[in-house]
């Protein structure tokens, strides 16, 4: 199937290509979240006018992510979790609780955002945690886990 994309999306193109994929990529995802039509005639013109306000709300949220790139890189928080005498968590630190300590600190962040590819975190130590705040926008923060006394 070929739709033309409205966003950039990651791993697939930038706003304004034309690109195959699979059907269920495309009714499942890219159609509900607007981000992409059929590639039709008629869907083509309309993006071609559309164009300019499009570039410049894709422009918008580049530069709203890198702004928070900046506040969010080399943050260090602490999280204080119910440790054993080794530094085994009773329990587990997952994407919920960096949300919340990000946003006692003062910035906001969405749960989808948090990346954390070996899983939970299950031990007390330093953790570089990886955001992903926009497509080509990523942030690395610090996250110490130690136990609460």
């Amino acid at each position: 199937m070929e739709v033309i994309l409205l966003d950039r999306i990651e791993n697939l193109g930038n706003l304004g290509d034309r690109v195959k994929v699979r059907p269920g990529y495309a009714r499942n995802y890219l159609f509900p979240k607007g981000k992409a039509k059929f590639a039709t005639a008629e869907n083509i013109a309309e993006f071609e006018a559309r164009r300019a306000e499009l570039e410049q709300a894709a422009g918008a949220a580049q530069t709203t992510a890198e702004a928070r790139r900046e506040r969010l890189d080399g943050l260090t928080l602490t999280i204080r979790a119910k440790a054993g005498a080794e530094g085994k968590l009773f329990g587990s630190i997952g994407t919920a609780d960096i949300v919340e300590a990000v946003r006692s600190a003062g910035i906001e962040i969405e749960k989808r955002e948090v990346i954390m590819p070996t899983g939970t975190l299950r031990q007390t130590g330093d953790y570089d945690i990886h955001l992903h705040l926009y497509t080509n926008v990523d942030a690395t923060i610090r996250v110490s886990v130690v136990p609460e006394e």
